[in-house]
């Protein structure tokens, strides 16, 4: 029988571990919660044995997990360069790509290239985020908050509250600035 003739192996070890550290608790305190040896249990998480449904139902009660949630596939999204989606959160000069998918709610990442001048406008503004986050990639952003300029350059990193008033600009007359926005939660 050749690999590809096998049946897949369910490896669900590193997610065991994964909520375990989540929850804060250590092999010792999982096997007296559980009832298991600790050998067992490292062994379970390093997919060295496989356990019985009546231990995997033991162990994920004690974390906090759905057996279930142990063979679902991670929830992911892969978004090619021509897939991008053109957004316009109403700056001038600017073009603007959404990097995450409409289905991602926990943050969205904004892809910005600013021609020389463009603005985020004269007004201040705010977004319906928790956190938000600028990396320059190239170019210099002036990042204005509240009585309060920033100049930013290419590998700088700012974070500030969503919440706090602010607009931005490329102060340049000539180079062209490259920015990754980060909002969470999406507003």
């Amino acid at each position: 029988m050749t690999t590809e003739d096998a049946a897949p192996v369910a490896v669900v070890g590193a997610r065991l571990r994964a909520a375990r550290r989540r929850r804060g608790l250590t092999l010792d305190q999982l096997a007296t919660a559980t009832g298991l040896t600790k050998s067992l249990l490292s062994r379970l998480e390093r997919d060295q044995v496989s356990p019985s449904v009546a231990t995997l139902v033991r162990v994920c009660g004690v974390l906090g997990l759905g057996v279930g949630e142990l063979f679902e596939p991670p929830k992911t999204s892969l978004l090619r360069v021509d897939e991008r989606r053109r957004i316009n959160f109403g700056g001038q000069d600017v073009l603007e790509s959404l990097l995450t998918p409409d289905t991602q709610k926990d943050l969205q990442v904004i892809h910005s290239v600013i021609d020389p001048g463009g603005t985020g406008g004269d007004e201040l503004y705010s977004l319906g985020c928790k956190v938000e986050f600028i990396y320059v990639i190239a170019g210099n952003l002036r990042l204005s908050l509240v009585g309060l300029d920033h100049e930013l350059g290419a590998g700088d990193a700012f974070t500030f509250p969503g919440q706090e008033p602010h607009t931005w600009a490329n102060t340049s007359r000539e180079v062209t600035c490259e920015v990754l926005w980060v909002l969470a939660p999406a507003p």
